[in-house]
């Protein structure tokens, strides 16, 4: 009987450490959702303290890597009216370290304009709460048309 409940121990464990992730995994999924929600609701302090001190937000355009600071300034236009932009989480995946400290993700969010896209990055744990310290927001291109685009892009820097 003790070998076959040490069989298990190992199992037992894993359940334990799935339990007491569903906590940090929803914590996360609710940071990520109140950050869509403050652009969508125009509010700048809100999004932007969801942000961590040293995150670097990366654009759909190849020349957007900003950190904290510059994508603030740049997106400070964007939240004087009702909305800045709104991007709504159709899909999300959440990843966790063993210490519960650090997380990744990635997501579907659709646009209305721009349909859907594919956000991933980073968080930590900090003691406001947990942080994004990256977010990329790109276009999934179709592999049937992945040649095209390329072309499109290399003709549209060959202008510039």
């Amino acid at each position: 009987m003790l070998k076959f409940t040490l069989a298990l121990l190992p199992l037992m464990l894993v359940g334990c450490t799935s339990t007491k992730q569903g906590p940090a995994i929803n914590e996360i999924s609710d940071t990520l959702e109140a950050f869509h929600l403050a652009a969508a609701e125009a509010d700048e302090e809100g999004y932007f303290e969801l942000l961590a001190s040293d995150a670097v937000f990366l654009g759909t355009d190849a020349t957007e890597r900003w950190t904290k600071r510059e994508f603030r300034e740049w997106a400070a236009p964007h939240f004087e009216g009702d909305t800045a932009w709104t991007y709504v989480a159709v899909e999300r995946h959440i990843g966790l370290n063993a210490t519960q400290d650090t997380a990744w993700f990635d997501e579907v969010v659709r646009n209305e304009k721009y349909g859907d896209l594919r956000g991933t990055g980073a968080l930590i744990n900090t003691p406001e709460g947990w942080r994004i310290t990256q977010y990329n927001l790109v276009f999934p291109v179709p592999n049937e048309i992945a040649g095209q685009v390329v072309e499109m892009i290399k003709a549209e820097l060959s202008e510039e």
